[in-house]
């Protein structure tokens, strides 16, 4: 590994007993070798990169890592547990901790060493050498590549990633393939930072390529760009595996193909189940029919999660397509009614009268714009559902089915059942195995015209009354909610608001109060939760803004400055604001927001606040009824969240000899960046 690990930055007897605790520790070893140069800037980055995927691998592995501006060259630092550390692995805690540091700019040879830990981390050689090691030196050196295990560790292992392995596996012909030749797999793997999972999903695939017999090539799609497979190794393939968790590039290369699709830990952890999986579909027949553009979900998860998780994936898929509509829509709405009146919504279309110089015909064209555009809602809903089920054949039934939802007034819950249906008609379609000779027509004709007839019957026929009729009721009861009902619900819409700071129970509450307001004369109460949820939406980025204001001294230096920034971000309803300081400490940031908004939510509603636009913060309080009383809701919900905050903030101990938070200090030389302030 070059130097980019020495002796010092080996802990052979690493003490640690959380993930953020053992990212530190070995991040200060780093920080005294001058290697990073702001300790609580590279361990946010560090958490941020965690949040987006626990980085525990099976057999005691633990390797956070990522990317960082306050990284001044490439670094690895190693840390040995004896009590081990939990890093979100399914087989427990890791004992083996590799914390990788690259420069935000990191060249590609740097970032192809890195890579090549990566690999020899799959090498069980290689991990029980470094159980048994006895001093950093030696351990260093292990890791360098100075040394070998005494069993020997596998050059490949240690090799730059490449795609090595096919002529390996063309040596195993004689169980793998049918015929005269090797059963031919291509693979693409890619996690977040491109650094590490990445490599090693390619280097287990490989493995159980070769032990499986099959002829087995990757294309890691790395940080250091990737080398395209040729052409016709992928046009010779029978089948194609995607482990990974960021979008495949150039992915609609391997169309038309057997395909598995699954997360980059997958690739990891059970690549064997993946070989004989893929090879299941190509003997069925089943085959991808378009992979264009990536689907919005990308099937990131596990093969084998939950129906739930599942499910919860496809709903956020139609919903994140949907809100542009809802927020150009709404935004032009309540526009139109700002200037021109609730009456407005009766002008005669602009198409019969406008006159340029009266306010009315613009504000009657917002309107009608605006209207227009509300129109699509639910079609883009079901349609987007559809399409992170199916691909881009989910596409035709979904909208179709949408659109027959909005014409039945089956609304919001019927665009929900158009899309799963539409989706699940799609994929069942897709198992039937049929002729080379008509698999090319297809995704062009066969599937949107079989999938669009069997989804307009259900719809027209079967389902729609029955879902119109729950539709109304749910409406009728909205339009009933009074007293201490709306209060309760607008405290658990705030909880929900700030549970998970934009993540998928977030999204469920926005999604229910924009399907509220999502029509052309929406009720009272439908105003009045979206005022409420856009209300608790804006509280923790506005409360850590405010918390490092006035006690800035229980902040990092990066957390100041993100303050600053929330400051915007709040004010314009924009939760993920607050998650740089959520991804620092959840334990005391988030339960202080979520009770913060719980209350912002529930005096919105007492109050009567109403809103007709679903985003825009403060630059819409004009629109907003009563907008003296949802001020005060938020700046209440506001005080609340940044008061807990700094209480539990200012109830942790610091570790002996820490300076102050806050206080300044010379970080020019090793023994000043050890006084860095340890979080709890």
């Amino acid at each position: 590994m070059s130097e980019m690990i020495t002796a010092d930055l080996v802990d052979l007897d690493l003490s640690a007993d959380t993930k953020e605790a053992a990212a530190r520790a070995l991040a200060e070893r780093m920080v005294a070798q001058g290697r990073v140069t702001d300790l609580d800037g590279f361990l946010a980055d560090v958490a941020a990169r965690e949040a987006q995927m626990p980085t525990g691998l099976d057999g005691g592995i633990g390797i956070p890592h990522c990317r960082s501006e306050y990284v001044t060259e490439p670094s690895l630092a190693f840390g040995r547990s004896a009590e081990g550390v939990d890093f979100g692995a399914p087989d427990g805690p890791a004992d083996l901790i590799f914390l990788i540091a690259a420069p935000a700019g990191a060249d590609d040879a740097h970032l192809t060493i890195l890579s090549a830990l990566a690999r020899q981390l799959m090498n069980a050689e290689f991990t029980s050498a470094l159980r048994s090691v006895g001093d950093a030196e030696s351990a260093a050196a292990l890791i360098r590549g100075d040394e070998t295990p005494a069993a020997g560790t596998s050059e490949d292992s240690a090799a730059a990633p490449t795609a090595a392995s096919a002529g390996a596996a063309a040596g195993s012909t004689d169980t793998a393939g049918e015929g005269d030749r090797p059963f031919r797999i291509v693979a693409v793997t890619s996690c977040p930072t491109g650094i590490a999972h990445t490599y090693m999903a390619a280097e287990a695939l490989e493995n159980a390529g070769r032990d499986a017999g099959v002829e087995l090539v990757v294309e890691p799609q790395g940080s250091a760009g990737f080398t395209r497979l040729d052409p016709a190794v992928i046009a010779a393939a029978d089948a194609v595996i995607f482990a990974h968790d960021v979008p495949v590039r150039e992915k609609e290369r391997f169309a038309g193909k057997p395909t598995v699709d699954v997360g980059v830990k997958a690739g990891i952890n059970r690549p064997a189940e993946l070989i004989t999986e893929v090879r299941g579909k190509a003997e069925r027949g089943e085959v991808t029919a378009g992979a264009g553009a990536p689907t919005p979900v990308e099937r990131g998860g596990e093969a084998g999660e939950g129906y739930g998780t599942m499910l919860r994936k496809w709903l956020m898929s139609g919903v994140s397509y949907m809100v542009p509509f809802v927020a150009a829509g709404g935004l032009l709405i309540a526009l139109g009614f700002a200037i021109g009146g609730y009456e407005i919504k009766s002008a005669p279309s602009v198409m019969q009268h406008f006159a340029w110089t009266q306010t009315d015909s613009w504000a009657a064209l917002m309107f009608q714009i605006g209207a227009v555009a509300f129109g699509f809602l639910v079609p883009v809903l079901a349609g987007y559902i559809a399409y992170g089920m199916a691909d881009r054949p989910g596409l035709v039934p979904g909208f179709v089915g949408g659109m027959i939802a909005s014409t039945i007034n089956a609304g919001f819950l019927g665009g929900l059942a158009a899309g799963l249906i539409a989706g699940g008609v799609v994929l069942a379609i897709q198992k039937v195995k049929i002729p080379k000779a008509v698999r090319g027509i297809m995704p062009v004709v066969v599937i949107p015209l079989i999938s669009s007839a069997v989804v307009g019957f259900l719809m027209f026929v079967v389902i729609g009354k029955p879902i119109a009729s729950a539709q109304k009721g749910m409406t009728d009861w909205l339009n009933g909610l009074s007293g201490s009902n709306a209060v309760l619900l607008g405290a658990l819409l705030g909880l929900m608001m700030c549970f998970d700071l934009g993540g998928p129970v977030n999204k469920v509450a926005y999604t229910f109060a924009t399907a509220g307001i999502a029509v052309s004369n929406p009720s009272d109460s439908a105003m009045k939760i979206m005022a409420a949820v856009m209300a608790a939406g804006m509280v923790p980025p506005l409360a850590m803004a405010l918390a490092t204001t006035v006690r800035g001294k229980l902040f990092t230096e990066t957390e100041r400055e993100n303050g600053k920034a929330a400051w915007v971000l709040g004010a314009s309803f924009i939760s993920e604001g607050a998650i740089p300081f959520a991804a620092a400490d959840p334990l005391r940031v988030i339960p202080s927001s979520m009770v913060g908004g719980a209350i912002t939510g529930a005096l919105s509603m007492a109050f009567g606040a109403t809103l007709r636009a679903p985003h825009g913060g403060i630059f819409v309080v004009p629109l907003i009824g009563s907008p003296f009383l949802y001020l005060i809701a938020i700046a209440v919900g506001m005080c609340v969240t940044t008061a807990l905050v700094v209480v539990l903030k200012g109830m942790r101990k610091p570790a002996a000899g820490a300076t102050a938070p806050g206080a300044p200090e010379d970080i020019s030389t090793p023994a000043a960046e050890a006084k860095q302030p340890v979080a709890a």
